[in-house]
C-alpha cells in the first residue's frame, strides 16, 4: 500500500503539472496502469486476505469494490476529456488531479482494516471532492462546495464520536475491526447503541442515507456529470462499507435486533424521500442522485432484514455502480447537448442521440429493476426476507414507494427522449462514441443478472457472511 500510495500520489501530482492535455492523458493513462496492477497483484499474485502495513487488509470487500472503483474511475477520466474540451488548462490540470486523489482516497477507505484508519481517508474524499464541486468557479458551486465541507466534516466528526465510544465500550486499545469485533460481546449496551447511532448518521453523508443525504444530493448536481458518476458510486460504496464493517462487528452482540431496526427505519425513510423528491425535482442530474437515495435505501433494508438479505444488500450496492455510472455518463452527453439539464425544457432525444437515448431507456428499465436487471435479483431476495419475516406492513411501503420510483423514471425518461425540445441544440456535441462507451457499463451489470461468474458470487458470499 505504500508504494501504491507513493504511485498514485505522484502521478496525480504530475497531472496538477501537466503543460498541455496530452500531457493529463499521459498521467491518466500511468494512474489507471497504477490501479490494475494493484488489482492484478492482488488477485493473481497472491496478496488476497493480507495485512499491509499493519493497518490495510485486501479482503473480499476491499477488492470487490477496488476492483469496481478502477474501472468506474477510469470511465470517468475518460469522459472527462470530451466533457471539459474548451476549458482552462489550469482548471482541467485541478480538476484531474483531484479525480485522481479522490480514487486514492476510496482506495485507502476500501482496504483499511481500522476504524481510525477508514474515518480519515472518507474524510480525505471530502476535501477531493469539494475541490472538484467547485471546478466551474461559480457562486453555485462555491456554495455546493463548502456545504459539502461543512456537513461532511460535522458528520466525520459525529461518526468520530461514534467510534471512540465504541472503543470506549469495547475497552479496546486497537481499533482493528478484528480487535473491536472480539471485544464488542457483552459490552455496554448503551454505548454500544450510542455508537452506531452517531457512526450510521455521521456516514450518512457519504453513503447517501437518511438524514445527511442531501449533500450528497447537491454534490452530484454541481460536481461535472463525469466526476458524479466517480462521487455517487466510489464515494457512496466507501460509506456503505465503513458502515457493514461496523454492523458486522455488532453482528455478535445483544444489540444486533435493535441495529437491524435501526437500518430498517434509516431505509425507509430513505427509499421514501427518494421516491418523493424523484416525483418533484425538475433536474435531471438531481433526479439521479435521488436514484442514489432510493436504492441505497433499499440497501440499508437489506441489511436491516437480515438473511439472504445481507447478500442481496451487498449485490445491490456492486449492480448499482455500474448502472449508475452509466446513467451519469449519458447524462454528461445529454448536457453537451443542451447545455443543461432541466427536465421540462429539453427533449426529442431519440432523434438527436439514438445510441445515447436507448441507453438511457435501457438504463430506466434496468434501474426499475426489470428483467434482466440485477436489481430484480436483490431487490426480489429482500422482499422474500421481508415476507419470510412476516413484515407485511413493510412489503406494503416497499411496493408502494417502488411503485412511484417507476412512474417518475417512466415519466422523467420517456419525457427526455420525445418530448418537444424546447431550448438551444448543441448537435455537434452529442458524442454517439462515448455514449457507447457509457451503454458497455449498463451491458456489463445486465450480464451479471443473468450470469454471475463464480469467483463474483464468493466474494459476495465472503463479504455478506456474519
Amino acid at each position: 500500500m505504500l508504494i501504491y500510495f507513493i504511485a498514485s500520489i505522484l502521478t496525480a501530482l504530475s497531472a496538477f503539472a501537466a503543460r498541455n492535455e496530452r500531457h493529463l492523458f499521459v498521467a491518466g493513462a500511468a494512474f489507471y496502469a497504477i490501479q490494475a496492477a494493484l488489482a492484478l497483484w492482488i488477485i493473481a499474485g497472491g496478496a488476497y486476505d493480507t495485512i499491509s502495513l499493519g493497518v490495510f487488509r485486501f479482503d473480499a470487500a476491499g477488492t470487490l469494490f477496488f476492483v469496481l472503483l478502477t474501472v468506474v474511475s477510469a470511465f470517468a477520466f475518460a469522459h472527462s476529456e470530451s466533457y471539459l474540451h474548451g476549458s482552462d488548462l489550469r482548471q482541467m490540470r485541478t480538476y484531474s488531479a483531484l479525480l485522481l486523489l479522490l480514487t486514492t482516497a476510496i482506495t485507502g477507505a476500501y482496504f483499511a482494516s481500522n476504524l481510525a484508519v477508514t474515518w480519515i481517508f472518507l474524510e480525505a474524499t471530502t476535501l477531493c471532492s469539494a475541490g472538484i464541486i467547485y471546478h466551474r468557479r461559480t457562486a453555485q458551486t462555491l456554495e455546493a462546495a463548502w456545504k459539502y465541507v461543512f456537513v461532511c466534516s460535522t458528520g466525520i466528526a459525529m461518526a468520530y464520536l461514534g467510534i471512540l465510544l465504541l472503543a470506549a465500550a469495547t475497552k479496546c486499545e486497537s481499533l482493528s475491526y478484528e480487535a473491536v469485533a472480539a471485544a464488542a460481546p457483552g459490552s455496554n449496551a448503551l454505548y454500544l447503541k450510542t455508537a452506531f447511532l452517531l457512526i450510521l448518521c455521521g456516514y450518512s453523508c457519504k453513503v447517501e442515507l437518511f438524514p445527511l443525504y442531501t449533500v450528497g444530493v447537491d454534490a452530484n448536481f454541481a460536481a461535472p456529470a463525469p466526476a458524479s458518476a466517480l462521487i455517487s458510486t466510489g464515494v457512496v460504496n466507501a460509506g456503505f462499507l465503513a458502515i457493514l464493517r461496523v454492523y458486522k462487528i455488532l453482528a455478535q452482540t445483544d444489540i444486533f435486533p435493535w441495529v437491524r431496526s435501526i437500518l430498517i427505519l434509516v431505509g425507509v425513510l430513505s427509499l421514501a424521500i427518494g421516491a418523493l423528491f424523484l416525483r418533484r425535482t425538475n433536474n435531471y442530474k438531481r433526479f439521479l442522485s435521488y436514484s442514489t437515495v432510493e436504492n441505497m435505501g433499499i440497501a440499508a433494508i437489506g441489511l436491516g432484514i437480515g438473511g439472504i438479505g445481507v447478500w442481496a444488500a451487498v449485490f445491490h450496492v456492486v449492480c448499482h455502480t455500474l448502472i449508475k455510472s452509466s446513467l451519469y455518463l449519458q447524462i454528461a452527453i445529454v448536457r453537451q447537448v443542451y447545455n443543461g439539464y432541466r427536465i421540462n425544457r429539453i427533449g426529442d432525444y431519440i432523434h438527436i442521440n439514438r445510441v445515447g437515448a436507448i441507453g438511457l431507456i435501457i438504463g430506466m428499465v434496468v434501474v426499475m429493476a426489470f428483467p434482466p436487471s440485477p436489481l430484480f435479483i436483490s431487490e426480489l431476495s429482500i422482499l422474500r426476507e421481508v415476507i419470510a419475516a412476516g413484515k407485511w406492513w413493510l412489503v406494503c411501503i416497499i411496493l408502494l414507494l417502488l411503485c412511484i420510483v417507476i412512474y417518475s423514471f417512466c415519466m422523467r425518461m420517456l419525457r427526455l427522449c420525445y418530448q418537444p425540445n424546447q431550448d438551444e441544440l448543441h448537435l455537434s456535441k452529442a458524442d454517439r462514441k462515448r455514449s457507447w462507451s457509457a451503454l458497455s457499463l449498463l451491458l456489463a451489470a445486465m450480464i451479471v443478472g443473468v450470469w454471475q461468474p463464480g469467483f463474483l458470487a464468493r466474494l459476495i458470499d465472503q463479504i455478506a457472511s456474519l
